[in-house]
C-alpha cells in the first residue's frame, strides 16, 4: 500500500471478510496488538450458525497440516490424509477460518495452505461451501518476519488494518469492562494510537513501538491497554511500586507513569452506590479527568436501577461531561443502549437540551 487513506477500520475488514470470505480469502495486515485476531469474535457474532476456528500457523510444520494413512482399496492401496482438526476441514459443517500469523509461517506451511486459501481444500478435504477464510499477520516494516512471495500474495486479497483511534478504543473498552482509569487516559492522549508510520524517529511519541528502536523494550499497543486494565482492577492487592513496576513492563515507562497519575484521581471519585442511594448529594470529582472516569465507569455498569440516579447526579456535572455520556450511549454497539434511551429522565434531558436520539 502506497497510502493509508485505504487502510481500514476492524469493523470494515469484519465486513469485507463477511462479504467476499466465501470466494476470496482476505489477509489483514495490521501493526502488532491492534486487535487483528478479535476480527474471529465479530464474525462469530455475525454468523452465530457458524463453527470459529482458529489456526496459529506459527506453532505448526507441514506435517502438523495433515497425517498420511494407508487404506486399501480393492486389491490396492491408497494413501489418504488425515487433517488437522484445528483446520476444521473434518467438521463438515461452515466454518469462520483464521488463519493467524500467516505471515510468520514456515515456507513449507505457507505453500500447502495457499491451496486452502484459493480452492478452499486441502490433502483431499473440502470445506463447507459456506464457509469464510481469512488470515492475519503483522507488516513487513515491522521487522517481524512477515514475508510473503508474489505467488502466496496472489491467492489472497490484501488489506492492511489501521489502529483505533482513542474514541473507538475507549468504546471497545466499555463494552469489555475497562477500568475507568485507563479509558480517561485514552481519550486525553490520542497518541497512544498513532503509527510509528507517522513519525520520523521514536523521539516524537514516547508511548508506542519503533521498529528500528530495540532500546523500547515495552510499549504501549492497544492489547497491551486490555492488559494493563486488568492489572489495575487488581491494583488493591499490590502497593504502587509493585503497581507501577507491573504496569511499566505492560505499556512501558512513559506510559505507566502517565497512567498512574490517574489512578490517583480515582480518590475524587464517588463509589457506585454513593451516586445510586444519594445522587444529590454524592461527591463531585473537582478535575476533568476523575469525571471522565466517572462517566465512563457509568457507562460500563449501568443496568435499570442506577440510571434513573445517574441521570440525578449528571445534571451536576458540567454540559461537556454531561454530552460525554450522552456521545457514549450514542456509541455503535452500546449494549445498554436501549435501557438509557427508554428511560424518562434520559428522554427530558434530551429535550431540554435540544438533542435527538433514536435506539
Amino acid at each position: 500500500m502506497t497510502t493509508t487513506t485505504y487502510n481500514l477500520s476492524i469493523n470494515q475488514c469484519a465486513n469485507l471478510i463477511s462479504t467476499v470470505g466465501k470466494f476470496n480469502s482476505v489477509l489483514v495486515q495490521g501493526e502488532m496488538g491492534i486487535g487483528k485476531t478479535a476480527i474471529l469474535r465479530i464474525l462469530e457474532k455475525m454468523y452465530p450458525d457458524h463453527i470459529p476456528v482458529y489456526f496459529d500457523a506459527t506453532t505448526k510444520d507441514v506435517g502438523d497440516l495433515a497425517v498420511p494413512m494407508f487404506e486399501h482399496v480393492g486389491n490396492d492401496g491408497v494413501v489418504r490424509y488425515a487433517t488437522n482438526e484445528e483446520l476444521g476441514l473434518h467438521l463438515g459443517k461452515p466454518v469462520i477460518l483464521m488463519i493467524d500469523e500467516f505471515g510468520k509461517s514456515l515456507p513449507s506451511v505457507k505453500n500447502a495452505l495457499c491451496q486452502l486459501f484459493l480452492e478452499r481444500s486441502l490433502f483431499g478435504k473440502k470445506l463447507h461451501e459456506d464457509s469464510l477464510v481469512f488470515a492475519t499477520t503483522n507488516l513487513a516494516s515491522e521487522g517481524l518476519g512477515d514475508l510473503l512471495k508474489a505467488h502466496q500474495n496472489d491467492r489472497v486479497t490484501n488489506v492492511i488494518m489501521r489502529k483505533p483511534d482513542n474514541m473507538e478504543a475507549i468504546e471497545y473498552g466499555i463494552e469489555n469492562d475497562f477500568d475507568p482509569a485507563i479509558l480517561a487516559w485514552y481519550k486525553d492522549t490520542p497518541q497512544l494510537f498513532h503509527s510509528f508510520q507517522d513519525y520520523n524517529s521514536s523521539s516524537e511519541n514516547a508511548y508506542i513501538n519503533f521498529p528500528n528502536d530495540p532500546s523500547r523494550v515495552s510499549c504501549f499497543t492497544p492489547r497491551g491497554g486490555e492488559r494493563a486494565s486488568n492489572i489495575l482492577k487488581l491494583r488493591d492487592h499490590m502497593d504502587n511500586t509493585t503497581l507501577t513496576s507491573a504496569l511499566m513492563g505492560t505499556i512501558g515507562e512513559r506510559g505507566a507513569l502517565d497512567l498512574m497519575a490517574y489512578v490517583q484521581l480515582g480518590d475524587q471519585m464517588p463509589s457506585p452506590d454513593e451516586i445510586k442511594n444519594d445522587p444529590t448529594n454524592a461527591k463531585i470529582p473537582t478535575s476533568p479527568g476523575a469525571m471522565c472516569m466517572v462517566v465512563y465507569r457509568a457507562l460500563a455498569i449501568m443496568d435499570r436501577e442506577s440510571i434513573k440516579p445517574w441521570m440525578t447526579y449528571l445534571n451536576r456535572l458540567s454540559k461537556e461531561v454531561q454530552g460525554l455520556f450522552v456521545n457514549g450511549v450514542r456509541a455503535k454497539g452500546y449494549s445498554k443502549q436501549d435501557i438509557v434511551v427508554n428511560t424518562k429522565e434520559f428522554q427530558d434531558w434530551c429535550l431540554a437540551n435540544n438533542y435527538a436520539i433514536s435506539n
